[in-house]
């Protein structure tokens, strides 16, 4: 149907409809506008919440979860719900692109394009009723000289009547009345000829002009219409093109799920804790029962300082945690120097290992010795093989450097043109220093890796639980060889291993030493915060307390200090302030 033939008299209806066409496409295009504002928030929180839950860069947490299947399964569902974010991002970007930018134009147009149309429909209205105006004067002008043609032609026959008129008046009404009917003849032609003109004009107006016009606002109406279906289409596309990365991401992610083993995290756990250790054997019986055979007659004074020392030998299992002396109240019998002089002397590697048991704080901290020696046997066996392999790299590295500027070196020599051979010999030399530099590391890491394997022990062979009782030189001295020995305050392990060597007896004059020689203090500390001593071989203080330095900071954290003749241990280094003696600074002991 034409709008110009149906609707010819609803020109104002269709101004209405038409601005309300032109409303409801700001308004749809408003709806696309919130709805790309909300892809565009919700991709910025899947991002936001992606990059939350993402592992620390550059720390020992991500390191340790890339061990694990789920981990690793997670952190590929983090990365895939990322680029599912960019998905949502890339529609909010379409949907500006394509259906908001596109639809602000063609708005604009519409509007343009409206006025012109309803401008010239207004124009065409105009001129009808300007003709319809003209018309109506001459009708009224043609019906006012009719009526004034009347009135003359009554006034000249009433005149002509009058006996008592003058013949001169008569003729004078006469010509007046042929005067007015030729004036009223002229307004009906006018008239008619107005009339004629204004029924074509009238024609046109509402069967080609106003038809035209509406034709042209249908045709606008119309194209809005599919202009609006097509952003709808669009809007429809704009999901549907992403969807098949959306599909990917949640394949990425199904994969990602399916790709757990439990199996293999369970051995993952096995290979980052095992310790190496053999779990501790029986308990030995220990005889104290030994003393009672000895005869009343015997005691004379040297056999009574015998028996003392056979005692002390004897007595219980040896300090769990081979610090120091621990705060003891009351005062508990020590073991003879010589005997812990003979430890040291046949067991070179417990010095190393009593000074990584005290590392604790430090290795928290994240600091180690280059060693390792902080390790348990397995896992420090594993950080110096990845050490080594790291080490053959560069050196691999190196080496293929050093290949590649010989050769060259080779072709500038038979082509000195190419480039002066003498100008690669520094950078050869720094290749061999560096070379040189890397494999004496690697030298150093293979001995001590080859240390830690000599001291793995072996399974065929199962440990047995010995406790540290110093015998009387007529029985083999055995050590404890317990899990607890190799814990520091913190639970950290040392690379003491699991089995020692018996420990060999000392000569006799060694045995006069009853108590173990004090240490000279080095200076004195004031506590900083309260510390509640509660491992072996710490020491419990106080806000404020004032107390004795006797062995330095050594690097893992932790001072030795003393209360009393009777009480002293090690608190943590950064809990105290140090006043060391200008004589005494730098002073390191152990015993």
């Amino acid at each position: 149907m034409s709008w110009g033939t149906e609707l010819w008299d609803q020109f104002d209806n269709l101004e209405k409809h038409t601005q309300w066409g032109i409303d409801f496409v700001e308004r749809y295009n408003k709806f696309v506008k919130e709805r790309s504002e909300i892809e565009l928030n919700y991709a910025k929180q899947i991002r936001n919440l992606s990059k939350k839950y993402q592992p620390k860069k550059n720390s020992r947490g991500e390191e340790e979860e890339n061990k694990y299947s789920s981990c690793r399964a997670f952190l590929s569902t983090l990365n895939e719900l990322n680029d599912y974010a960019g998905q949502h991002e890339l529609v909010a970007e379409n949907l500006t692109a394509q259906i908001i930018a596109e639809l602000n134009k063609y708005t604009q147009d519409l509007k343009t394009e409206r006025k012109s149309h309803f401008h010239d429909g207004r124009k065409a209205q105009q001129q009808i009723e300007n003709s319809w105006k003209q018309l109506e004067a001459c009708k009224r002008r043609f019906e006012r000289d009719c009526k004034e043609a009347d009135r003359a032609q009554q006034h000249f026959e009433k005149l002509d009547a009058d006996i008592n008129v003058t013949k001169a008046d008569v003729e004078k009404a006469r010509q007046q009345a042929q005067m007015r009917h030729q004036m009223a003849t002229d307004s009906k032609n006018e008239y008619a000829a107005y009339l004629q003109k204004f029924n074509q004009e009238q024609n046109d107006h509402y069967y080609t002009t106003i038809p035209s016009i509406f034709q042209k606002i249908q045709d606008m109406e119309e194209k809005r219409i599919e202009r609006l279906g097509e952003s709808m289409h669009t809007f429809a596309e704009v999901d549907r093109t992403i969807l098949p990365i959306v599909g990917k991401c949640l394949d990425g992610m199904t994969k990602a799920a399916e790709s757990i083993e439990a199996k293999g995290d369970s051995k993952q756990v096995v290979d980052s804790y095992k310790s190496g250790f053999e779990p501790p054997g029986d308990v030995e019986f220990e005889d104290y029962g030994q003393a009672m055979k000895k005869a009343v007659s015997e005691t004379s004074l040297s056999n009574s300082r015998g028996e003392t020392r056979s005692e002390k030998s004897k007595k219980g299992p040896g300090k769990l945690w081979p610090f120091i002396k621990k705060n003891k109240s009351p005062k508990q019998p020590r073991e003879p120097l010589g005997h812990r002089l003979n430890d040291l002397m046949t067991s070179k590697s417990k010095m190393h290992c009593l000074r990584s048991l005290r590392r604790g704080l430090s290795l928290k901290l994240g600091s180690g010795p280059e060693d390792f020696s902080h390790l348990p046997p397995e896992q420090r066996r594993k950080k110096l093989q990845a050490k080594i392999d790291d080490i053959n790299k560069d050196i691999q590295k190196e080496l293929d450097q050093r290949d590649a500027l010989t050769k060259m070196k080779d072709v500038y020599i038979k082509n000195p043109q190419m480039g002066d051979p003498t100008s690669l010999d520094p950078r050869l030399s720094e290749i061999a220093f560096n070379v040189d530099k890397l494999q004496a590391e690697a030298q150093k890491f293979d001995g001590w890796l080859a240390e830690v394997e000599g001291r793995l022990p072996v399974k065929s062979e199962p440990s047995k639980r010995q406790s540290v009782v110093f015998e009387t030189q007529n029985n083999a001295p055995v050590t404890n060889n317990c899990a607890q020995d190799r814990e520091s305050p913190d639970g950290s392990y040392t690379e003491e291993s699991s089995s020692e060597p018996p420990v060999k007896a000392v000569d006799p004059e060694f045995d006069e030493f009853e108590e173990e020689e004090t240490l000279p203090t080095i200076g004195t500390c004031k506590a900083i915060y309260p510390f509640d001593g509660t491992n072996e071989g710490t020491i419990s203080v106080a806000e404020g307390e004032l107390l004795y330095v006797i062995e330095e900071d050594k690097g893992d954290g932790w001072t030795r200090v003393r209360r009393n003749e009777e009480e002293e241990g090690y608190v943590p280094s950064s809990y105290v302030e140090v006043f060391l003696d200008n004589n005494t600074k730098g002073f390191m002991t152990y015993i």
